[in-house]
């Protein structure tokens, strides 16, 4: 589904991304795992198109469905079925969980409905009147993957889901990300928590000073954890 081929980005003259090349197939979830500063949210966006402000330029190969969409503006890329969760959430704080989730419009290629959105997510069903100012940092993340299943991405780049969260809410936040795996959803995750990376995702790319240095199936991630959690600072 995504085949990313030497995709580099700088902020100006530094450069952050170095010759990144990486594959995901349809229907797997697969974690991007680093020290904060290694360029994985950062290869997020240059996936959404959304690098490139302020003197921010990228170069490389993004392959999504067989096209190279590295010169598509933001909202075709949207239109094809990318979809970004960020780390902020972005949900509209006086507006209510269900004008939050039908206020955006649907434009990709396989819209959830609302039946569909409040099945997966019950949680947003019993609160779908309540405005997000008076959601809990759980809810909210729900919400904001919610909402872009709600417009129709096949592929969900989540940045950070779990992070802030409970113990608790972060097994929440793993249940719904496998059962949206087996809706069809392909997943693209930044996450920083490894023992949660290995319960959730198929398999696992390390990133390190803007590069993959290795990649990672679920039994190497278990069997060499300790190892994983100096590397990235933990």
């Amino acid at each position: 589904m995504l085949r990313i081929e030497d995709l580099s980005a700088w902020y100006g003259e530094a450069r952050v991304l170095r010759g990144v090349s990486l594959e995901i197939a349809e229907g797997e979830i697969v974690t991007l795992v680093g020290r904060n500063g290694a360029g994985k949210t950062t290869l997020l966006r240059c996936v959404m198109g959304l690098h490139g402000a302020g003197g921010a330029r990228a170069a490389g190969t993004i392959g999504f469905l067989g096209a190279n969409v590295a010169r598509l503006p933001v909202h075709r890329r949207v239109r094809r079925g990318l979809g970004y969760v960020p780390d902020d959430r972005g949900v509209y704080a006086t507006l209510t969980v269900e004008e939050n989730l039908t206020l955006p419009p649907v434009v990709g290629p396989r819209p959830w409905s609302l039946d569909q959105v409040y099945e997966t997510f019950p949680r947003l069903r019993e609160r779908r009147r309540s405005p997000g100012t008076k959601l809990s940092g759980g809810e909210q993340q729900m919400l904001a993957l919610a909402r872009v299943l709600r417009m129709g991405a096949r592929l969900l780049l989540c940045d950070e889901p779990t992070e802030g969260l409970s113990p608790l809410i972060v097994q929440q936040i793993g249940a719904i990300l496998r059962d949206v795996k087996r809706q069809g959803v392909t997943v693209l995750l930044v996450e920083q928590n490894v023992h949660f990376a290995a319960t959730v995702a198929d398999r696992h790319y390390l990133l390190a000073e803007g590069r993959i240095v290795r990649s990672l199936d679920n039994d190497e991630v278990r069997a060499r954890e300790h190892e994983l959690l100096e590397h990235l600072g933990i």
